[in-house]
């Protein structure tokens, strides 16, 4: 599917005509720049690479360097490939141009991908919400530990799969049937009904829905 890269801004709410409040978040997406084409008889695949976020040399590695020179680019800090629909042509898009927030409308449905946030290690209270033991009637030691994770000599071993403690969030999320709100096309920010999971600041990627 085709879209754009953008960044989380944050979170805020508007009003619509009947006066209800709409919880939004508010993207900055784009301007992205078509910096390469991915061909099916080259590639295996179409697809248009673009880049977003502007940076200057030191900042980036040679190969990427190379990479943009040889397609006349500015060094951006961020690509992501994208395929077209069914049925649709690359070649109606040039390398050096440009998509900008207007490229979504007012009411269409997106869907977003991006990560979570980070909560570090966690226990199996916070991870899964698990209960924990009761607190009296000789437990001690063992308050919000997990309890039991398996038999005794067969198998032998914790099954996979078993909830545990372990590191918590900073998972790849993504978002289905996601309404846009509005469209801010001079300042290249969209807003999206709800929730996207995320701190501000973080990248995020939003497909269009065919």
């Amino acid at each position: 599917m085709l879209g754009l890269i953008g960044k989380k801004i944050g979170m805020t709410q508007v009003f619509d005509e009947n006066g209800r409040v709409i919880p939004v978040t508010v993207l900055k997406v784009g301007p992205c720049r078509i910096v390469s084409k991915c061909q099916e008889e080259t590639h295996g695949y179409d697809a248009l690479q673009l880049g977003f976020e502007e940076i200057s040399e030191k900042n980036s590695t040679r190969p990427l360097i190379g990479h943009f020179k040889k397609n006349g680019s500015p060094i951006y800090r961020y690509l992501r490939e994208f395929r077209p629909f069914y049925g649709q042509k690359i070649s109606d898009y040039e390398i050096g141009g440009e998509l900008k927030a207007d490229y979504f409308s007012e009411a269409e449905q997106v869907t977003i991908t991006s990560r979570s946030k980070g909560r570090g290690f966690a226990g199996v209270m916070k991870r899964h919400g698990f209960h924990g033991a009761e607190q009296s009637h000789g437990v001690h030691e063992s308050f919000r530990g997990p309890g039991a994770i398996g038999q005794c000599a067969t198998p032998g071993r914790v099954m996979k799969g078993k909830k545990l403690p372990g590191r918590m969030g900073f998972d790849q999320v993504t978002l289905s049937h996601v309404k846009v709100v509005k469209v801010d096309a001079e300042q290249n920010l969209i807003m999206v009904k709800g929730a996207v999971p995320g701190h501000r600041n973080s990248l995020v990627t939003i497909y269009k829905e065919q």
